[in-house]
């Protein structure tokens, strides 16, 4: 295992603040944020039942949606105020992205799976199969070269965090990662995520509504009223 990389001297990982946000034609449903800071390296965990709008704040973070108003920074960079090309650029080296159904490339194997992620980073091409491997290694997955549809669930989910944190991102975003799985293979994979970020040097938010994963998280923070987003409390203390 590699060591922790010190995250003392970065900019905060992510900086939300007034963020508004509504879908078109849809009453009654939006998501409304004071602030949420996330200091480098921080991991937190984002709770709220089904329409609080977890999924869409994690939308808006990665900058694939638009808030009507409001400010989000990942790593000291405005991602709203960047155009297109740029925040694509942006997100593909800067934030990594864990989905509850994986979203891997089908038909491709698991290195080039973590290789196209590469492709955002400034680590020179010569290196980009070393450090694909290198990542697929440390996570266990020794049939780099196999596709992805004949790996099990749970080394498809190792491909993606793999692939999540390839670039060394500054923040990774988790949306309901262990949703799918069994009690006993979802602590698996949270105990996996965040020691893959420690090592890493991201800071995580993770999305879930399942109650034991508080236990994992120093910091929860909850969506609160069904349908409003807004942001309730300072946080919860949890397991480190």
């Amino acid at each position: 295992m590699t060591a922790t990389t010190n995250t003392s001297d970065r900019p905060a990982a992510l900086e939300v603040e007034g963020v508004r946000f509504q879908y078109p034609g849809a009453e009654g449903f939006g998501l409304e944020m004071g602030s949420l800071v996330l200091a480098a390296g921080e991991q937190v965990l984002l709770t709220g039942g089904s329409g609080t709008g977890k999924s869409t704040l994690l939308q808006i973070v990665a900058g694939l949606l638009d808030p009507q108003s409001g400010r989000v920074c990942v790593a000291g960079r405005d991602v709203h105020a960047m155009p297109g090309p740029a925040r694509d650029r942006f997100r593909g080296s800067q934030i990594g992205m864990i989905f509850q159904t994986f979203n891997l490339l089908q038909g491709f194997s698991a290195l080039e799976n973590v290789m196209a992620a590469l492709m955002f980073s400034t680590l020179p091409r010569a290196e980009y199969d070393a450090r694909a491997r290198g990542l697929l290694g440390s996570l266990g997955i020794a049939r780099v070269t196999s596709r992805v549809e004949n790996l099990s669930v749970g080394q498809q989910q190792r491909v993606a965090v793999a692939r999540a944190v390839a670039c060394r991102p500054a923040l990774v975003l988790a949306d309901e990662p262990t949703a799918s799985l069994d009690p006993e293979n979802a602590r698996a994979a949270i105990e996996l995520i965040q020691q893959t970020c420690r090592e890493n040097g991201a800071a995580l938010l993770c999305t879930s509504h399942d109650p034991s994963m508080r236990e994992r998280f120093a910091r929860v923070q909850a969506l609160a009223a069904p349908g409003s987003g807004v942001l309730a409390g300072a946080g919860e203390g949890g397991a480190a």
